[in-house]
């Protein structure tokens, strides 16, 4: 096999639409995957149209930014022709690799986009060198691999290929096999393999006896509930060396359909973790405010998952999703003037709150809100979510950086 190179480890993030796709570019991503309308596995984010990948393909390589396409589905005999002709499409588009699991659609790939590189998807659940071998001689240029590997497991596969190997570093992790789950096509009649997922794992259960019908029996439970499918969320800051160790080429980001709050907070942590440890490897440490910021996003608790091969990060959590601290104000989308700036507003802000802004470098800075004026220069004394307001303040930000108001807890 060759000898692969020590080069940077990529930074992937989601991009479930336009926005969030500024959000990850201005935050620090090296790459994007987004998906189309159909034929991902993330179909109730809003996604892109046919035009909007042509445009976002175009603003990302602008930018220095690669573009990943996922379709990555189990198609049916009837979407065996559309997937052909979508494929064609993304052809003439030229994204950076189109995302892929499906044996069948990676054959219609080689035959009409043969020019694109081809990620294989986690959903294939690739959990073995031999094959990884086999997706390697058919074509493959990079396989995210079986979420229930250990950093022992990847680090064999990345010493017996010469391929590249992309895993998730972050973000929500599904109960079933790498993603391949029928439980929302058992209870809500909802294909999960074909994109359109209930998450029923996320669901509240009760056991109820059977010659007692209608009594609910409570276990595991607290006042919000018994989540008995419930895995915790994958964070894997605390071991950024031992994944670059382990020969891991692509760091992922889970989360097409997260708000762009959690998005800017993922990318810009990793980002920052991934650019000390190139800058000193032997030095690398773990910063708190990176962890004090991951501890601030919506999760179900974090865990390492199966990396590590400890039995206690991959139990399940019986609390429901929470947010601890902060409140998500906006994003700025315009600098008018010196300390003025225009917010789009998502949460209700008053006249002399105290904010925070986070940038895209550099530590978040407190500010406050000296005043707020509506599209025709009234002072408001607040602004409401879905309204467009310009703000008074004391220092000067850049478009998309966002605003938030942290709690008391």
């Amino acid at each position: 096999m060759t000898t692969k190179t020590n080069k940077k480890v990529e930074l992937l993030a989601p991009a479930g639409n336009f926005e969030k796709l500024e959000i990850a570019m201005h935050y620090g991503a090296d790459a994007v995957y987004l998906a189309g309308k159909e034929f991902s596995l993330r179909n109730f984010s809003e996604n892109f149209t046919v035009d909007e990948i042509r445009s976002a393909v175009k603003l990302a390589h602008g930018h220095g930014v690669k573009v990943y396409v996922a379709c990555n589905i189990y198609a049916r005999n009837d979407e065996q022709d559309l997937i052909a002709d979508y494929l064609k499409t993304l052809g003439e588009i030229g994204p950076d690799a189109v995302i892929i699991a499906d044996p069948g659609i990676f054959m219609a790939a080689s035959r009409f986009i043969g020019q694109i590189p081809v990620h294989l998807s986690t959903q294939a659940n690739t959990t073995n060198y031999n094959s990884v071998r086999f997706w390697e001689n058919s074509g493959v240029h990079r396989i995210n691999v079986a979420r229930e590997l250990s950093l022992k497991e990847i680090k064999e596969i990345s010493r017996r290929s010469s391929i590249e190997i992309e895993a998730f570093v972050h973000g929500a992790m599904c109960i079933s096999y790498s993603g391949r789950c029928l439980l929302s096509s058992f209870l809500a009649n909802r294909d999960s393999n074909l994109g359109m997922c209930a998450q029923p794992c996320r669901w509240r259960y009760a056991l109820v006896e059977e010659l007692r019908p209608g009594e609910y029996l409570p276990f595991a439970e607290d006042e919000r509930g018994s989540y008995v499918f419930n895995s915790k969320d994958l964070c894997m800051i605390e071991h950024i060396p031992a994944m670059i160790a382990a020969g891991i080429a692509s760091f992922k980001i889970e989360g097409r359909m997260k708000g762009i709050n959690y998005l800017a907070s993922t990318v810009k942590v990793y980002r920052e973790a991934i650019d000390a440890y190139f800058e000193n490897p032997a030095g690398f440490r773990v910063k708190k405010k990176w962890l004090e910021e991951l501890s601030r996003i919506s999760r179900r608790g974090y865990c390492s998952g199966f990396y590590l091969g400890d039995p206690d990060q991959t139990a399940l959590e019986y609390e429901s999703e929470n947010i601890a601290g902060q409140t998500f104000i906006g994003k700025i989308i315009n600098n008018l003037r010196p300390f003025c700036a225009t917010i789009e507003v998502r949460n209700k802000v008053f006249k002399g709150d105290v904010i925070e802004v986070l940038r895209s470098k550099g530590a978040s800075v407190q500010d406050n809100i000296i005043d707020i004026y509506d599209e025709n220069g009234r002072s408001l004394p607040f602004a409401q979510p879905g309204s467009r307001v310009t703000v008074l303040l004391n220092g000067d930000y850049a478009c998309n950086d966002l605003v938030r108001r942290r709690e008391r807890l």
